[in-house]
């Protein structure tokens, strides 16, 4: 019998006894004859349940849900106390059309040429075109939407027989596209477009519905269980604004993984355009690679677990994850969740505003139970307001901060937060945060539960056996969660929601590396079958989770690479409902690090017309 343990009251936890303890997972790692062994073993009547109850005792999980007494109340979803109104920023109106809140979000945006681009004239770096970039050449007719679908069916076509295949969508349909194509085109030619992202191509991660395509969520099986008979709320968001959607973009299954390996389908798990040998990171793997390789402008991914951030991150993109309930989950498949949000992934963040700005807006339920204040954006066409970047306090937890598993990402991170002080005066405040093993727990526990409770109906009926290796793992750990443990894991989640609102009073933003380690190789022996690496997943996921347990914005910002030329991403976490503030900072970030920035192995230049 474990020793109870007796929490003291959040408010009363003495900061100056916290101790950093590195994570260590107590896991194997398995491929193979293996895997599908251990399989077989978690899932049998008896003994599945003693290896889990074995695993969660090594990794001090039984110990911190039923032997220890929480005296805070349980926080079923996140609950934000009233923010100060952040500075510099235009004020929008989430009832406004999505074509009007995305030409607001333009006119706060720094002044630029596109022409200039044009000119012929080589630019001293590598740069991905913008949204920008494609509007000024629809409207000089440089090109037409029509011209660059072509050009992006034919890449899309020839991935299949690339060798190692790139699976970059589940489902695509070329006669669509084209036909969304030509309607830009013809809007263009009448100057009727619909916004600044009219003819902008975008792919939708393959839980997001978008009609008429299937959604399976990179199963096998999901679409035969769960019709898709319109738009999600967020994609019927963007079609008003005149988006080209070129179909549904790869992902590691049912987002249960950090890796975007998925053995469905034959070999489909999606590559990094930085090195192809080494996998993009997950859930969101397709749309990451999507929007590194050139291929679209923009695309949507879910963030349940860092799912949105970590492929961002590894792709050396931009990725947001808002804050919960800022957007609506409906229309997603896993739209009843406490931790997950739709977020936009693009290669700069002025086209992640963009694409933020067309698709924000809360659900009628969340609008009564959490009151956001108005969606905010923050206004980067003022010089005067390029000096509020100035007063913004910065929280570093420095032990944290260098658990990595190569220091290549801390030190680069580091240096980056060195130039915003020298550049904009930035302070780094040295911060603590406590109980971060608990706040891993509580969210495993929380998100596992509520993926459980939406599966549980077609695994009964025999959809289970037909996941993959490393996801039926992952539901057997699920399954062996108890009603008491959920009901621990959100009173600690009440607990480091006050932590981390104590620290809100004394910085602005958190910043950290966005993962512990730069992109993973692929292990052949994965390929055919998958694997499970809770190691990788633990680094990957070391400085994610509060964004999805507490529901904070965060957002991730490519600023350099390692020795091996693999990118490394910055986090930016955020106040509740202070989104503004962290893509005004990661505007600033994105600035500091522009000349850089490398070309993908894989890159496609899809405007140049030349």
């Amino acid at each position: 019998m474990g020793k109870k343990r007796v929490m003291v009251p959040a408010k009363d936890l003495d900061l100056s006894t916290v101790k950093y303890e590195h994570e260590v997972i107590k896991a194997p790692h398995l491929t193979g004859l293996m895997l599908k062994l251990f399989v077989r073993m978690v899932e049998a009547p008896v003994l599945g349940s003693l290896i889990m109850s074995f695993l969660k005792k090594q990794n001090k999980m039984v110990e911190m849900l039923q032997n220890t007494v929480i005296p805070e109340a349980p926080m079923f979803k996140p609950e934000f106390p009233p923010q100060d109104a952040e500075p510099s920023v235009v004020i929008v109106d989430e009832e406004r059309k999505p074509e009007d809140r995305a030409e607001l979000a333009l006119k706060c945006l720094p002044h630029y040429d596109p022409a200039s681009c044009w000119s012929g004239d080589s630019l001293p770096s590598f740069r991905y075109w913008k949204i920008r970039d494609y509007a000024y050449a629809y409207r000089s007719k440089l090109v037409t939407p029509s011209m660059v679908a072509e050009k992006i069916i034919s890449v899309i076509e020839d991935c299949n027989y690339h060798k190692p295949p790139t699976p970059l969508l589940i489902s695509f349909d070329a006669e669509d596209i084209r036909k969304q194509a030509a309607a830009s085109t013809r809007r263009f030619e009448e100057g009727n477009q619909l916004s600044i992202l009219d003819g902008i191509f975008m792919a939708i991660k393959d839980d997001i519905d978008c009609y008429p395509h299937p959604s399976k969520g990179a199963t096998t099986w999901m679409h035969e269980v769960r019709s898709v008979e319109k738009d999600a709320v967020c994609v019927s968001r963007l079609r008003s604004c005149g988006v080209i959607l070129v179909g549904k973009a790869n992902m590691h299954e049912l987002g249960m993984g950090t890796t975007g390996n998925n053995p469905n389908y034959g070999y489909r798990t999606t590559r990094n355009p930085h090195a192809v040998e080494r996998y993009t990171g997950g859930s969101s793997s397709g749309p990451a690679a999507i929007v590194a390789s050139g291929l679209c402008s923009a695309a949507l991914g879910t963030d349940g677990g860092g799912s949105v951030r970590i492929p961002s991150s590894l792709c050396g993109v931009v990725g947001l994850k808002t804050t919960y309930g800022r957007t609506s989950m409906e229309g997603s498949i896993c739209d009843a969740g406490t931790v997950e949000i739709i977020g936009p992934i693009a290669s700069t963040v002025e086209d992640v505003i963009l694409v933020y700005a067309a698709i924000l807006g809360s659900s009628p339920d969340n609008r009564i139970s959490l009151r956001p204040p108005p969606p905010c954006f923050p206004d980067l066409s003022s010089l005067e307001n390029a000096n509020t970047l100035g007063s913004l306090r910065l929280g570093k937890y420095t032990e944290w901060f260098n658990d990595v598993h190569s220091t290549d990402i801390s030190d680069v991170c580091e240096d980056v937060l060195k130039l915003l002080s020298k550049s904009h005066g930035c302070e780094t405040i040295e911060i603590v945060i406590p109980e971060l093993h608990e706040m891993r727990t509580a969210h495993v526990v929380s998100i596992g539960s509520e993926t459980q409770c939406s599966l549980n109906p077609d695994c009964e009926d025999g959809k289970g056996v037909k996941l993959t290796y490393d996801t039926r793992i992952s539901m057997a750990l699920f399954r062996s969660f108890t009603a008491s443990d959920y009901v621990a894991a959100q009173c600690l989640r009440r607990r480091i929601m006050h932590h981390h609102m104590e620290i809100f009073k004394k910085v602005d933003v958190i910043v950290t590396p966005t993962t512990g380690m730069t992109a993973p190789k692929i292990p052949s022996s994965a390929l055919k079958d998958g694997e499970t690496d809770m190691q990788v997943t633990a680094y990957l996921m070391r400085f994610i989770i509060a964004g999805n347990l507490l529901g904070l914005p965060a957002i991730t910002v490519p600023v350099g690479y390692d020795k091996q030329g693999l990118p490394i991403g910055l986090q930016l976490i955020g106040r509740p409902w202070g989104e503004a503030t962290i893509l005004h900072l990661a505007s600033a970030v994105e600035e500091l690090c522009a000349k850089s920035r490398k070309k993908p192995a894989s890159f496609y230049d899809i405007l140049n017309i030349k």
